[in-house]
């Protein structure tokens, strides 16, 4: 009788393991996958956006199931910056990331990224492509870190950039030299020295001859096996283009007619704005053709017929990852899995084509500031809408999670944006803040400097400070930049100095300073009461 009710406890206790191991299976698979793309370089310039020139019927389509975001700014419009804050969810000042060769897992090696916090939470993290900066993948961020199409897995590429591969062999052998010479000069360079050659290739070959298509072959293939496990995947898909060189193939660029392209509508640098807030376009002058260019606050002037060949050649590359992505959400409704999958696309920062005399990014102008954010959920009540609600690619990393049904954790620098999905209208946060870190070699006055920034719904303020690099601390402060976006949408004239300005100023230093927490939605207030010399001021901001 004894073993009968021990035989019957043991079969009890195997039906209950095998109920909760079902249960935590179904819960797994209720949870929605993330399937996050950067688009490198991308400002935006897409159809949803009123962009009348960009051909992006896919992107547009996805915008139509989801939600845009249309006032969107980086912390800093520069890649290593703005991803490392973006991926840790604080904001450069607190990942002491200011530029391009600052490693945020050295400076900050116990950080937990967003990968990293959604494996903590039963996610397969995979990553494919530029999520962090160029080949950083930061491999304890992901399960599978930094998966590449095999015929890219050549051990001298292992530190090259998926956007310096041309067809042109000529191109490939003359990149070769060039770089077996560089290396000699200095063994570590950026690109692993591979980042030499034409700006832009216009090929007659198949998408997937070129990085980005390679990349979204491979990334359909592992979308097929992640759809199979018993768990739910965060995959980060990172493309290059429309990062320079502008090389995809040549029907993306017979799309656009260079004749027709229209040109920038703001091509000088701000009336009174200081010298060193431009930076020295040294990214476009690393390539063929361009090392006579002249620095933006010079008297230089690029021809017109190479603008607008420039110009074509980034539409170009915004059209072919469309349509990459085209193909990969047909892949993700084929396999069934796009119900199912939290669909993010953002750009890094945005990017000057002639704005403002320049070309590339590395600005504190919001040319540069602004960023798409687009959003596809399961369930979403509102779908095909678009928010004026300012947000910051800081907030990208607490929205993500309360989608995915994760608690946010107490320690990130900003806000979900969640409500904002409900309810489009709502009234929101009241300022953005952004940074540059002005180095001396590519500053006109070869000085160093830290600019401050805060954007609010009518005005832009941009504070410039001298800058420490050793200790990372500001110096004395050194000028203003003021912008009135109600009325100087490209930011074409620096209203700082203006008398009329000063109470506008005064308020919006006093914003600046007081830093993003009093910026947060409960805080909404876009009139600001304040009293200067015992009057009482009423500002609009």
């Amino acid at each position: 009788m004894k073993k009968n009710y021990i035989s019957i406890f043991s079969v009890f206790i195997c039906v209950a393991l095998f109920l909760i191991g079902c249960n935590k299976q179904e819960k797994n698979i209720l949870k929605p996958n993330v399937l996050f793309i950067s688009i490198d370089d991308l400002r935006p310039s897409l159809g949803v956006y009123g962009d009348s020139i960009a051909i992006t019927p896919n992107i547009d389509k996805l915008a139509m199931d989801g939600i845009t975001f249309t006032d969107s700014y980086c912390q800093s419009a520069v890649c290593a910056p703005s991803r490392a804050s973006l991926m840790t969810g604080i904001r450069p000042d607190s990942t002491r990331v200011w530029h391009l060769g600052d490693k945020f897992r050295e400076l900050k090696p116990d950080a937990v990224t967003m990968p990293q916090y959604f494996s903590k939470h039963g996610y397969h993290t995979v990553n494919i492509g530029k999520i962090f900066h160029n080949y950083m993948p930061d491999s304890v961020s992901w399960d599978e870190p930094d998966l590449r199409p095999a015929r890219y897995l050549k051990k001298d590429w292992l530190k090259r950039d998926g956007e310096t591969f041309y067809i042109s062999e000529k191109v490939n052998t003359s990149q070769s030299i060039k770089r077996d010479s560089l290396l000699k000069i200095k063994p570590i360079r950026y690109a692993d020295g591979w980042n030499t050659g034409p700006a832009w290739e216009a090929a007659e070959v198949h998408d997937t001859m070129y990085y980005d298509g390679a990349q979204t072959k491979l990334a359909k293939a592992t979308l097929t096996r992640l759809a199979k496990m018993n768990q739910p995947f965060y995959l980060g898909l990172g493309y290059f283009r429309p990062h320079l060189p502008f090389a995809v193939p040549k029907k993306y660029w017979d799309l656009y007619n260079p004749n027709q392209m229209p040109l920038a509508k703001n091509n000088k640098i701000p009336s009174g704005a200081p010298l060193y807030s431009m930076n020295s376009m040294y990214e476009l002058r690393h390539y063929d053709g361009f090392s006579h260019i002249g620095h933006p606050t010079s008297s230089y002037k690029m021809s017109e017929d190479v603008i607008r060949k420039l110009r074509q050649g980034y539409y170009a590359s915004v059209s072919y990852v469309d349509a990459l992505l085209g193909d990969l959400f047909e892949h993700l409704i084929k396999i069934g899995i796009y119900d199912n999958t939290i669909i993010v696309i953002w750009g890094d920062h945005g990017w000057k084509l002639g704005d403002h005399n320049s070309w590339g990014k590395m600005t504190n102008y919001n040319i540069d500031l602004k960023v798409p954010v687009i959003i596809r959920y399961p369930n979403q009540e509102n779908r095909g809408v678009k928010t004026d609600g300012m947000i910051e690619l800081v907030d990208l990393f607490p929205s993500i999670c309360e989608l995915a049904g994760i608690d946010v954790p107490d320690y990130l620098q900003g806000t979900s944006f969640v409500p904002l999905t409900t309810n489009p209208e709502l009234n929101w946060k009241n300022a953005a803040f952004s940074q540059f870190h002005r180095r001396p070699k590519v500053s006109a006055d070869e000085k160093r400097y830290m600019g401050y920034s805060i954007n609010t719904k009518k005005y832009h303020l941009i504070s410039w400070y001298g800058w420490d690099s050793e200790t990372g601390t500001r110096g004395e402060f050194k000028s203003n930049e003021l912008y009135d976006k109600e009325f100087d949408r490209f930011e074409t004239q620096n209203l700082a100095h203006r008398k009329d300005m000063h109470d506008i100023l005064t308020m919006l230093s006093k914003q600046l300073a007081e830093g993003w927490r009093k910026a947060l939605p409960e805080n909404t207030a876009q009139t600001l009461i304040y009293t200067e010399n015992k009057k009482t001021k009423t500002i609009k901001l």
